[in-house]
């Protein structure tokens, strides 16, 4: 049991404990399963898409959720107006740019909201992450298909260029913020037999973020406590749909002391 492992421990705790609200602007795709997660890590999801009251929402939660998955103009207004707010009140905001590198509206589309707001934690997958950094990367839809071949180094260099924690999810989980850097290797295969587990990592994620300002030691936390749920659940399942509701039920049940016990983060 490590140190690291024990205080990513601690912040689980205290997200049972203090139940931040978390604002989504999220894709229509996995809206339902990211309100779920946010629900069994502890947190309270709140879905609010509108321009008219993003700004009004995002005051009351602990982090902001940006995932352009399911893009249109309207949302990207929306998502300007609530992550101004936020950066306005030292709220987190959490960007997972789903599909990045695909097109070029998606990769145009997170690149502005990484110019014009402050964002505190930058998730996606190596394909993503590369094509966001001109480092490489090739995505298909929103799944990548190759990915960059030094993703710490990658992840170093963009965390110090953009300010921010940049968290590069794969089989292992490498986290930077320019200094520091830390790689996860909890998980389980059949993570990629489901749609939206980056977006229901990233949800991980800012739960974690809203209780804790370290923000790389709480993305590596929550991307440990998800991973190490996966890997309980896979246990008991015989296929994608069971290890869908043994996940869930995994994530609702997952005690701090399982984490501190399970968590495998190492320092790099």
């Amino acid at each position: 049991m490590s140190e690291l492992a024990n205080r990513v421990a601690a912040i689980l705790g205290r997200v049972r404990a203090e139940k931040p609200l978390i604002h989504h602007i999220t894709n229509l795709v996995v809206m339902n399963d990211t309100a779920n997660v946010t629900l069994h890590v502890g947190a309270l999801p709140v879905m609010a898409h509108a321009a008219e009251e993003v700004a009004e929402m995002v005051t009351l939660a602990g982090a902001l959720v940006l995932n352009p998955g399911t893009l249109t103009a309207d949302w990207v207004t929306s998502m300007l107006i609530a992550g101004r707010q936020a950066n306005a009140r030292s709220i987190p905001v959490i960007l997972d740019p789903v599909g990045a590198g695909a097109t070029t509206l998606r990769t145009q589309t997170n690149l502005r909201l990484l110019d014009e707001l402050q964002i505190a934690v930058l998730r996606g997958n190596s394909g993503e992450i590369g094509a966001l950094s001109g480092a490489g990367g090739v995505v298909k839809g929103v799944e990548s298909v190759e990915g960059v071949r030094d993703p710490l180094a990658v992840a170093r260099g963009l965390a110090r260029e953009r300010n921010l924690v940049v968290a590069i999810t794969g089989p292992r989980d490498i986290i930077a913020d320019g200094e520091r850097a830390v790689a996860v290797d909890n998980g389980h295969p059949w993570l990629a037999t489901l749609t939206g587990t980056g977006c229901m990592a990233t949800t991980m994620v800012a739960a974690f973020a809203a209780v804790e300002r370290d923000y790389l030691l709480a993305t590596a936390g929550a991307l440990a406590a998800f991973g190490l749920a996966a890997e309980l659940a896979a246990a008991q399942s015989h296929g994608p749909a069971s290890f869908k509701v043994a996940l869930f039920d995994h994530l609702y049940h997952l005690t701090p002391e399982q984490l501190a016990a399970g968590a495998r983060i190492t320092a790099l």
